[in-house]
């Protein structure tokens, strides 16, 4: 059991916190690329309870200041980008993309003050689709290179969904394999895929290991005796998971905290070898997301819920898969009370998640990097996602990948 005091630590990311001291360890994601477009106004953004703005200096390099200029608070999302920086509209006070107060020009014109004034400034990088932010002290550690991050533009597609909630209920909802055969469940799923094969087998194995990034979670279903389906999934610290899916290459869901309440999900898929159409992803949430990329379906309508498609899909909210995952993980509320759970077998993964997050912030509280940080030349393991495999169940699933023969391709292989 998670006690409230286990829950405390784990869900509170603000700054000087011992969870908020571990996210700022690791680049975490501030927006979209086209979120932020080159001329575009800046950016008013909430991150890990920090109000600050995005924006794009000379040259278009991303920036990221404190919201409120160090003068009078005023808010510099209003500012002017300008002469190398972002200039305040109130009383003209430049900050450069450091944070340093480069100009204050209705001060005299002898005045030094403005070297003394050194705002709240974080680094940024923007690669494959995505502008990151270090945001935890000294030197930035290592971006570690992933997949998703090297792949062609073509070959990668990014989303992002707005949550109401803590990041810690809308990550463990991707470390729960068993809702895959209750919540996601459509009568049109095919019957040779993974969905099918998570409604034939509802009572998987379940297994983890502890790996370099975080925890690697199976879950094995017996498919018509013959056959097992051995489903992974992989915890990233402190706060994604990545899961193959419907190409070759695997899908990641990165749960952001704007605050402690709120939450921002972010979507990152790839294919090694096809294109993926980059943008479509974009453009077809429009059916679903408000142009502020919150849900058009919600707790205030009920999700859409329908009763009388109970027949079609499992939870009667249609096919989409993330209005389901929504809808149950903001279902506890914004915070969830851990210590009223009573966690259960097919709950393994999230024990084992939870252990290896309480691990890292202790790691950071004892003045140790924790697991995936890597500082200076020194060389990081790449995030290694195991594909999901239909094996005879005569084949020993828990090393299967030793051999490629064994690994065929799965349609439509489910969802995380």
């Amino acid at each position: 059991m998670t006690t409230s005091e286990e829950n405390a630590l784990l869900i509170q990311t603000g700054p000087g916190t011992p969870c908020g001291e571990l996210h700022r360890r690791y680049w975490q994601p501030v927006a979209l690329s086209q979120e932020l477009p080159p001329g575009g106004a800046p950016l008013t953004v909430r991150l890990l309870s920090e109000d600050l703005v995005l924006f794009r200096a000379d040259g278009g390099r991303p920036a990221l200041l404190g919201l409120h200029c160090a003068h009078r608070g005023a808010d510099l999302s209003y500012g002017r980008i300008e002469d190398g920086g972002l200039r305040c509209i109130y009383h003209g006070w430049l900050y450069d993309v450091n944070g340093r107060c480069l100009e204050q020009p209705g001060e005299p014109s002898s005045s030094t003050f403005h070297e003394r004034i050194r705002h709240r400034a974080y680094p940024c990088q923007e690669v494959g689709g995505i502008i990151y932010t270090y945001m935890g002290p000294g030197e930035p550690t290592r971006l570690p290179p992933f997949e998703f991050v090297r792949i062609a533009p073509e070959n990668r597609d990014n989303m992002k969904s707005f949550a109401d909630c803590n990041y810690l209920q809308g990550n463990e909802g991707n470390l729960d394999p068993v809702h895959l055969s209750f919540l996601h469940q459509l009568t049109i799923d095919e019957p040779e895929s993974g969905r099918a094969y998570n409604a034939q087998c509802r009572q998987p194995a379940i297994e983890t290991e502890d790996t370099e990034f975080g925890v690697r979670i199976y879950a094995v279903r017996s498919v018509s005796g013959e056959r097992n389906y051995v489903r992974v999934t992989n915890f990233i610290l402190p706060n994604f998971s990545a899961v193959t899916g419907n190409t070759d290459g695997y899908t990641v869901n990165w749960h952001v905290p704007i605050d402690d309440e709120h939450h921002w999900r972010y979507f990152i898929r790839f294919s090694r070898t096809q294109p993926l159409g980059q943008g479509n992803w974009w453009r077809g949430s429009s059916k679903s997301l408000t142009p502020d990329l919150h849900l058009k379906k919600n707790r205030a309508n009920r999700y859409g819920q329908d009763r009388s498609s109970f027949d079609q899909a499992f939870a009667g909210l249609g096919p989409d898969f993330l209005l389901h995952d929504t809808c149950a993980v903001e279902g506890p509320g914004p915070i969830e009370d851990r210590a009223e759970e009573h966690l259960a077998y097919t709950d393994r993964g999230i024990v084992a998640s939870r252990a290896a997050l309480l691990q890292a912030i202790r790691d950071v509280q004892e003045g140790r990097d924790p697991k995936g940080v890597a500082r200076g030349p020194s060389a990081q393991p790449d995030l290694v996602v195991r594909s999901d495999a239909l094996l005879p169940a005569s084949v020993d699933w828990r090393h299967y990948w030793d051999d490629e023969s064994l690994v065929p391709e799965l349609t439509s292989a489910g969802h995380g």
